[in-house]
């Protein structure tokens, strides 16, 4: 803050800064510099209200003083902590960044506004909010009593969605090798599932696979929050819709899957299978949706039918039933990790029955070479024609 603003009484800021917070706009100059005036006790200079109308609208814009960690190309995760600490990453690991927020108060009323240009409110009796802003950042928001000792944000970037699968190739993310498979898998019309863990790079792979799906081609992307724009000109998308305050108007995933299923797919893409929805999706892929697909969490391949099975109970599918439909469903799973190095993709694996009567994860490639799944994934992929 310049010497002119810094003159301002702190509680004159405040105010104006509470007033803006609340109407949730954008400021515009005018208006700003009419608070100003209208709650200084005194008549200002026009240097301390420009300083002053500068100084606010540079922290009510946009995301404020993180707007330049968003715009940075690299970025892809703005975590702001309680007590105002900034951390990003850059695809290699969280960093502290230089910026820091004055307080607890600054830090709440930017999360605050930007729940409000999604349409959502964040206070007492709404303490947190995950959506979406206008351009796409992803928001996460949690405010006190919630959260413990101040406000906690975080913003995803998700601008690396729209890479293409030979740039992931020529980054290092994606092995030559395995761009061909993945490429084979898509021509393939195979199901499949792209696993990992947060941060993995999951949302990015699945959005330059589905790049490569046949341009008359229909699909419908089922997400809880929009985040897969892939490339491909016949995709369209339905996101969900949480409750509002008083409970009511919730869009769960389960019902958007069910929608889609009506909407006359080619392939059907679950942006995160993590609940309910697993249902729908395992039957559709038991009933001629081929090429369907997702991701998942999962810190490992073979994780994956544990998880499934998992997600599906409280639905009221037992384990055998489970076992049964991934088997004759889901035909790959596609694994991605997050190292110091970067993001990459580190298997595929295939579907195959236990001794016990479930089914497991078989590696079929790695970047070492070729799994004991192997001979299963060629067939998959000579008897669907490629």
């Amino acid at each position: 803050m310049s010497g002119a603003a810094a003159a301002l009484d702190a509680r004159v800021l405040a105010a104006v800064r509470r007033r803006l917070a609340e109407d949730g706009g954008e400021p515009e100059a005018l208006a700003v510099a009419d608070l100003v005036r209208a709650e200084a006790p005194c008549p200002l200079s026009s240097s301390a209200v420009l300083a002053a109308v500068g100084t606010l609208q540079a922290e009510l814009s946009g995301a404020g003083p993180l707007e330049p960690l968003l715009a940075d190309p690299e970025v892809t995760d703005v975590l702001v902590n309680a007590g105002g600490e900034v951390w990003v990453d850059r695809g290699h690991g969280l960093v502290r960044s230089a910026v820091r927020f004055g307080d607890e108060g600054q830090v709440r009323r930017l999360a605050v506004r930007l729940a409000a240009r999604c349409g959502r409110r964040l206070d007492d009796a709404a303490p947190w909010v995950d959506a979406r802003l206008p351009g796409g950042v992803r928001l996460h928001a949690v405010v006190p009593p919630v959260a413990v000792g101040g406000t906690h944000l975080s913003l995803r970037v998700l601008r690396q969605q729209h890479r293409s699968l030979d740039e992931l190739v020529e980054d290092g993310s994606v092995d030559p090798g395995a761009a061909e498979l993945l490429h084979s898998l898509v021509a393939a019309r195979a199901s499949f599932l792209v696993t990992g863990g947060t941060g993995s790079g999951k949302t990015t792979l699945l959005a330059c696979l589905l790049g490569l799906v046949p341009d008359d081609e229909r699909l419908v992307v089922a997400e809880d929050t929009t985040e897969l724009a892939p490339r491909h000109p016949h995709a369209l998308s339905l996101e969900g819709r949480p409750s509002n305050a008083e409970g009511r108007g919730a869009v769960p995933l389960r019902e958007l899957v069910r929608q889609a299923l009506r909407m006359r797919p080619d392939r059907l893409v679950v942006g995160e299978v993590r609940g309910a929805e697993v249902v729908e999706l395992l039957a559709a892929l038991n009933t001629g949706h081929e090429g369907s697909c997702g991701t998942l969490h999962a810190r490992s391949p073979g994780a994956v039918p544990a998880r499934i099975a998992a997600l599906a109970a409280p639905a009221g599918m037992d384990a055998a039933a489970t076992a049964s439909q991934l088997l004759a469903g889901l035909d790959a799973v596609v694994h991605v990790e997050r190292t110091r190095e970067g993001r990459r993709v580190s298997s595929l694996g295939v579907l195959e029955p236990d001794a016990a009567g479930g089914c497991t994860v078989s590696t079929a490639w790695t970047p070492a070479g070729r799994g004991p799944g192997w001979p299963r994934l060629a067939a998959l992929l000579e008897r669907q024609g490629t």
